[in-house]
């Protein structure tokens, strides 16, 4: 869709960061950028637990039919969903997890001025990178894995708290049976998919075989993380469109045109974080990070007529766009996202450079995750 490096996109998508204050708190910044992925933060990522981020808390509490305290607990980060846990220090990180940790390995890298990406909880090539960036300075092994070194060596620099590694809650053994799915197995002992998945190492998009023996934890979680995907709220109007109708804006959208609803979220999530009002160096603006030139294309070719100047609108023109290099690509993802990225001609030609790849591989990792 445009030819730029994902540098412009990666700092407008980061532009809710701000400097910490000596009283931020990496962890709450991790929390923050979960909020925010709700729809329900618009505040700065600062860690520092202020009015914004209690109300978004309480906000998120009342949403999960929680106690509303406004106190972010374990209870709460778990109905915060993928994003909302595990906590940093409580696992080692490699290239493709995502989660909380994540999401504050990232703040603390940009804090430490060596991350200049988005602070999406996904750690892909570019967090990697600025890991082996902070492990080379730091004088360790430079492998971009955050082990108990790397860890150790980012407490120290950067005072993010951390706490020992919590024992795993013990698991029960089921052996599927005929006729079982694991979405159906989650919702039979109340885990998330995402758990269920994780604990056993399964791809849930993948055929549950028969036999296969499941590691089942016995501590239940809230039945909200069962759900994990914003309810669908009403649509407002266009104008007064919020980031709290972002998600369902973008699943309303998607499913007008038959476009994948996980692709798109995980697309406009890594283009702007769900913020509809980030507007990049090169003009592209909006949850989807669409172009003038883009909004002119579809609105002539594709559609006829002029859409709405509103956050809903931009929304419109980018799935429709991304239906039209769907559709151009013969339903390729890969090299519709490509063609998202550098243009449609280029990739036509073969032309996929390394920053696409990268792009590409980040936007289908993050469809089962958001």
């Amino acid at each position: 869709m445009r030819a730029r490096t994902l540098l412009a996109l990666a700092l407008a998508a980061a532009a809710a960061a701000s400097p910490a204050p000596a009283s931020a708190n990496a962890q709450q910044a991790g929390v923050q950028i979960a909020l925010r992925a709700l729809g329900l933060y618009c505040g700065p990522i600062d860690g520092n637990v202020g009015p914004k981020t209690v109300a978004a808390v309480r906000a998120a509490q009342a949403r999960f039919h929680l106690p509303v305290t406004g106190v972010i607990d374990v209870r709460t980060r778990i109905a915060l969903g993928p994003l909302g846990r595990p906590l940093f220090g409580e696992r080692t990180l490699r290239a493709g997890d995502f989660g909380l940790d994540v999401a504050v390995l990232q703040f603390v890298l940009l804090e430490h001025h060596v991350y200049r990406g988005a602070l999406d909880g996904f750690l892909g090539k570019r967090t990697e990178a600025a890991v082996v960036v902070f492990q080379r300075r730091a004088g360790l092994p430079a492998d971009g894995v955050v082990g108990p070194s790397t860890v150790t060596a980012l407490v120290r620099q950067t005072g993010v708290p951390v706490r020992a590694k919590p024992t795993p809650p013990p698991a029960t053994t089921y052996v599927v049976r005929p006729g079982d799915t694991l979405t159906d197995l989650a919702r039979r002992f109340k885990l998330s998919l995402s758990m269920l998945a994780h604990q056993n190492r399964l791809n849930p998009a993948r055929v549950l075989l028969i036999g296969t023996r499941l590691k089942i934890p016995t501590v239940s979680l809230h039945v909200a993380e069962v759900a994990q995907a914003i309810p669908a709220a009403a649509i407002v109007p266009a104008a007064q469109a919020t980031p709290t109708e972002i998600p369902s804006l973008l699943d309303t959208w998607a499913a007008r045109y038959g476009v994948s609803e996980p692709l798109v979220r995980a697309l406009a999530w890594m283009e702007s974080g769900y913020q509809p009002n980030v507007v990049s160096k090169a003009g592209a603006r909006g949850v989807l990070q669409t172009l003038p030139t883009t909004r002119q294309y579809v609105e002539q070719v594709l559609v006829g007529s002029p859409l709405p100047q509103t956050v809903e609108g931009d929304i419109q023109v980018g799935v429709l766009f991304l239906r039209h290099l769907l559709r151009t690509f013969g339903g390729d993802e890969r090299l519709a996202l490509a063609a998202w990225y550098e243009g449609p001609e280029l990739v036509k030609q073969g032309q996929i450079v390394a920053d696409t790849s990268t792009f590409v591989d980040d936007v289908l990792a993050l469809k089962s995750r958001v």
